[in-house]
């Protein structure tokens, strides 16, 4: 069997390793790219629109990223750092829509205000902190707070009419917040590398075997699950971007970085309501505060989507017990990702969370009737008759090893590589998609050491992205600059 020699192999066909090939592409036309991807068509699990929150999670609305301190106080270091990722990420798309690589921005990117709403006099006091401590920083000057009901009728009228007017509630508001189709997004920057040289995209191809021969390249294994052809590869890097299959993959590798690693999976189900004059009276996302107990992907919101040119209300996400890493995986994933280097921290997150697993085996019992009530916290007129409930994607949260030997629930991304550089994953969940680009521009760092300090890739990463190497928390007038172009380029102004 020939071995098909690449300089860069990218498991999963999601947004992730789209992005990456599509950064190391323009940093490095002559690198040779292999993507293969499990299913029959690229984006179509975690990062495909049905299956995640398509906020563009910036930070502007989502409460769980501003936790309340002891003290009364608001913490807005980690919405802070999310929003800067999340302009490195319009930076980019900026740039690929001026070349022409990305078409028109509304097939993947639509202007939608993202707003916070809560109700009692305690979350309002919180709602009012947050807004103080937000607004005063450069990144969240535009942030609007009002208590008025006016003004409420005007920023969210299905969330306010027929509400009793004696509760007490409060609103944020960034206009210029975008909704983000991901699967179109990704779909599209697949299908530019595709016209390029040297770049090879193999569907319905699973990894079967990975490992790492004794000069540092790896050794991969696919097979095609339509022809059982079995294809063998040989890189210098690969890049594990598939989701939550990108753990037992991970695992697979054999890399010391890879242990006392594990995943805590978390499955998803949408409201949907596509009725034309109901989604029509609203035109926004409205994040609210999360149940007790409920896991952070789990914070109620009412969103206007834009689906692959289809708009729609999505109310939810419900959070649900699963076994499955991916949405079209197997009821054994958990256990099988359950090694001898995994198993005391696992069961250490398993003792300590039993409130989470109880409040999501809670959820996956839910009646019809029980989440339209829960929408109707948002949504007071809300008819069951009109909402149906839909599948969202697979969420498979880091369990990691803490000093001692025990484990940590982590709710955020993180990449785990190689001492070498040779070898790269992507692992958890939420802000995910939105950070896409700063995520990648991570692995790059990391594992093109060389190659990133050049005046070469120095130069073209500042083409790609304006506001590489600098902070955009730290300087006010570098982001008064990019945000002016990808509001202006990407029509979300």
């Amino acid at each position: 069997m020939a071995v098909r020699q690449a300089d860069v192999v990218l498991v999963g066909g999601g947004v992730m390793s789209a992005t990456l090939g599509m950064m190391l592409r323009q940093l490095d036309p002559s690198l040779d790219i292999v993507m293969v991807e499990r299913l029959d068509h690229v984006a179509h699990e975690s990062t495909d629109g049905w299956n995640n929150a398509g906020t563009g999670h910036a930070g502007y609305c989502e409460l769980n990223y501003t936790p309340e301190t002891g003290d009364g106080d608001v913490t807005i270091d980690r919405a802070l750092q999310i929003n800067a990722q999340f302009e490195v990420s319009l930076q980019l798309w900026s740039y690929l829509v001026e070349q022409g690589i990305l078409p028109e921005p509304s097939s993947f990117i639509n202007p939608t205000p993202h707003q916070s709403f809560v109700w009692g006099e305690k979350d309002v006091a919180f709602l009012k902190r947050r807004y103080e401590r937000l607004s005063a920083h450069h990144l969240f000057r535009d942030m609007e707070y009002t208590e008025s009901p006016k003004d409420l009728e005007e920023w969210m009228p299905l969330i306010v009419n027929n509400r009793d007017p004696m509760q007490r509630v409060a609103a944020t508001r960034i206009k210029h917040g975008s909704d983000v189709d991901f699967g179109s997004l990704t779909r599209s920057m697949v299908s530019w590398l595709e016209t390029q040289p040297n770049f090879e995209l193999m569907l319905s191809s699973p990894v079967h075997y990975i490992d790492q021969r004794d000069n540092g390249r790896w050794k991969i294994r696919v097979k095609n699950q339509k022809t059982g052809e079995l294809t063998k590869l040989e890189t210098g890097f690969v890049f594990l971007g598939a989701g939550g299959g990108a753990l037992p993959l991970l695992q697979k590798s054999g890399i010391d970085e890879a242990r006392g690693y594990g995943g805590f999976p978390v499955s998803g189900q949408w409201l949907v309501c596509g009725k034309p004059d109901i989604v029509k009276q609203h035109d926004s996302k409205v994040y609210g505060k999360a149940p007790i107990g409920a896991p952070p992907m789990s914070v109620p919101h009412l969103d206007t989507r834009i689906i692959n040119g289809e708009p729609a209300l999505l109310f939810g996400p419900f959070a649900g017990f699963t076994t499955r890493f991916l949405k079209q995986g197997s009821i054994f994933d958990l256990l099988g990702s359950v090694k001898s280097t995994n198993l005391k921290p696992m069961l250490s997150v398993s003792k300590s969370n039993m409130d989470l697993t109880r409040y999501l085996i809670g959820e996956v019992f839910q009646s019809h009737s029980d989440r339209v009530a829960s929408l109707r916290n948002f949504f007071p007129d809300a008819m069951e008759e009109d909402w149906q409930l839909r599948m969202a994607g697979q969420r498979v949260q880091i369990i990691k090893q803490v000093d001692g030997g025990g484990g940590k629930l982590e709710f955020g991304t993180e990449i785990v590589a190689a001492k070498d550089g040779t070898l790269a994953a992507l692992l958890g969940a939420s802000p995910g998609a939105s950070t896409a680009a700063n995520a990648m521009i991570n692995v790059i760092e990391r594992c093109f050491p060389e190659k990133i300090k050049t005046p070469e890739w120095q130069e073209r990463m500042k083409e790609l992205v304006p506001s590489y190497g600098q902070s955009l928390v730290e300087d006010e007038a570098l982001l008064t600059k990019v945000r002016e172009r990808t509001l202006s380029t990407l029509k979300l102004g």
